[in-house]
């Protein structure tokens, strides 16, 4: 996997994603057979008020820890379900052309359970008019680049930085080191920022 897509992956399960990278979409080409057409960096669904808790035994979750809530960067309120088409680019955050193709769009939202193929292609044509669009079963599909740097004007669709997502993972470890501390990350980004920090060695990050 590659290094900036593993660290927006990481970022995103701690904002309590589920996630899939790299994803092929296969195409049928005109001249007959089929072709990869494009790889999707990241995509990511979170259901609405997910939390990372670490649960008390017994039945009472009354003393469940709540290990924080969800980066304003992403711009949810968390009581809706949302589903993140991502590009991840170490250099300017920006979408390919696949990422605004409406074939390869409809292939995604269709796969993911989020519409059906009647619905799609209308619910396409909205997301790469504004970035961002509602489903009649009630969740929003949102356009997202990740980059090490972002443009001055709106491109029509968020952008969030890689440092900033950077600043985010080693904040949340530091913070709930404590409790953290005891689990082996299989996750390749989480996992070599706690190493990082259980062999002593100081992350130093900018915030933004």
């Amino acid at each position: 996997m590659d290094n900036a897509v593993a660290i927006v992956q990481a970022y995103l399960r701690l904002n309590g994603y589920f996630t899939v990278t790299e994803f092929p979409i296969i195409e049928a080409m005109r001249q007959g057979g089929h072709r990869v057409a494009t790889d999707l960096d990241v995509l990511a669904f979170r259901f609405p008020r997910a939390a990372r808790v670490v649960p008390t035994p017994g039945r009472s979750g009354e003393h469940d820890r709540d290990l924080g809530g969800l980066d304003p960067a992403l711009g949810l309120n968390g009581d809706e379900a949302d589903m993140i088409v991502g590009e991840v680019k170490e250099g300017r955050a920006e979408l390919n052309r696949g990422a605004r193709d409406p074939a390869i769009l409809r292939a995604v939202l269709t796969r993911f359970g989020c519409c059906d193929a009647d619905e799609a292609t209308d619910l396409v044509e909205g997301l790469i008019r504004h970035g961002a669009v509602d489903t009649r079963h009630g969740h929003r599909v949102r356009l997202v680049a990740f980059g090490s740097s972002v443009g001055d004007a709106s491109p029509g669709y968020q952008t969030v930085r890689l440092g900033h997502a950077v600043a985010h993972i080693v904040t949340h470890l530091r913070q709930h080191w404590d409790a953290l501390h005891h689990a082996e990350f299989k996750d390749p980004a989480l996992g070599f920022f706690a190493t990082c920090m259980k062999t002593g060695a100081d992350v130093v990050v900018r915030h933004e």
